[in-house]
């Protein structure tokens, strides 16, 4: 029997339960109908970062931004590709430290772009400073 795992929907927030082998084959969300794994990083704020990140048995590999960030914006594009490219593997998305204070007060945010990656809604790893493609990928891939 094919282990089950938990996946939240990144367009209505469901839980989903799915057996682990689907995660690359797009599966779509009981409840919406849409596809459930989006291959562009999800934008998270301080009202359901922490449902995705504690409802998802996949890590979730998180890029806290602002929009007046320089490195941030030079490293949007790469970690726009690697969430592509890794979406059955994790799920990938971005929280605006502008726009949600709390989610980067919580977790102690002090530099930007800062990638974090949380595994069953910890924190097991932390990346500050802007990464190429390459090293954002090795990265990821190490943690995983």
């Amino acid at each position: 029997m094919s282990e089950l795992i938990h996946v939240t929907c990144s367009h209505c927030m469901a839980k989903n339960r799915l057996p682990l082998e689907k995660t690359s084959q797009d599966p779509t969300c009981g409840k919406c109908k849409e596809s459930i794994l989006i291959a562009s990083p999800l934008a998270l704020n301080d009202q359901n970062f922490q449902r995705f990140i504690q409802n998802n048995d996949l890590p979730v590999i998180v890029d806290f931004w602002a929009s007046w960030c320089g490195p941030c914006q030079m490293m949007a594009p790469v970690y726009e590709q690697v969430s592509g490219e890794m979406n059955s593997q994790a799920r990938f998305a971005k929280v605006d430290t502008e726009q949600a204070q709390q989610v980067a007060a919580a977790y102690n945010i002090r530099s930007i772009p800062t990638i974090i990656i949380y595994k069953a809604g910890k924190e097991v790893a932390r990346q500050a400073g802007a990464m190429d493609k390459t090293s954002l990928t090795n990265w990821v891939r190490e943690q995983l």
